[in-house]
């Protein structure tokens, strides 16, 4: 399994363990981390929940091979795919989320951050947002998040354009609490999710929903919109001739659309 889980001090660790593929994301591994949140939040035990990955490497995004043959579908069935509902469940965990980004995280790599209460950054990290050069839209309710944390012109440097940002520039625009030497973030962000274990509980779950619950609406519906449109353009020819120069290493060549 590729997605390592363990509750040690009332923290639940969710751990992306595919190095050999830069921890690319798969359906399997979609549906693990969705079944970690979901047994976190249900168990009393558990006061906060850590995500991360592996040294020198958050996650590397979707396994494009794996995400094409089971891509989600159209629709209403496009929320019951592994993909959505991890979404989901990230959205519901009721207890604080910190995610310790190890290294690269692209994409979606990116977009879960906007979703977790607390995240440490690796001084070596480098976060993107490459959905439009993939022939592709937003997911995770990052058209939405993303403008609203840096404004519409530097959203549209990342959201359009694709340009990567620095773990500083992550802390600058709010995606990030701090950048952390690499070896440090991990035990980090640790630390700070095992302080729960001093706080009431009770409280922290309704001071989270709270801070959430006006734009909790906005939201699910982002990403329902999104979805929609994603899975229309997953079958695009434009998302076509991208995935095929991905495989093929090749610069993709739009001229002709």
């Amino acid at each position: 399994m590729s997605i390592k889980t363990a509750v040690l001090n009332g923290v639940a660790t969710i751990e992306i363990a595919r190095p050999e593929k830069k921890n690319a994301l798969t359906v399997a591994m979609y549906q693990a981390m969705t079944d970690a949140l979901v047994a976190a939040k249900a168990d009393p035990t558990v006061r906060a929940v850590m995500i991360t990955g592996q040294p020198g490497v958050f996650t590397s995004g979707n396994d494009i091979e794996d995400f094409m043959t089971r891509a989600p579908g159209q629709g209403a069935d496009s929320m019951d795919s592994p993909v959505f509902k991890f979404m989901h469940a990230l959205l519901d965990c009721d207890k604080p989320v910190v995610a310790a980004v190890t290294g690269a995280a692209i994409g979606i790599g990116t977009t879960m951050l906007l979703h977790c209460d607390f995240v440490y950054v690796s001084d070596e990290a480098r976060l993107a947002l490459p959905f439009v050069a993939l022939g592709l839209v937003p997911e995770f309710a990052s058209s939405l998040v993303v403008p609203q944390l840096m404004g519409h012109r530097r959203a549209a440097e990342k959201l359009l354009l694709g340009d990567p940002f620095t773990p500083e520039q992550a802390v600058d625009c709010g995606i990030a609490n701090a950048v952390l030497p690499a070896a440090e973030v991990v035990n980090h962000a640790r630390r700070v999710a095992e302080r729960f274990n001093a706080l009431p509980p009770g409280a922290v779950r309704e001071a989270k929903q709270l801070m959430r619950g006006p734009q909790t609406e906005a939201l699910l519906k982002t990403i329902r919109v999104e979805a929609e449109i994603f899975g229309r353009r997953l079958r695009s020819p434009e998302a076509m001739e991208a995935f095929q120069a991905f495989f093929q290493k090749r610069r993709p060549d739009f001229s002709k659309f």
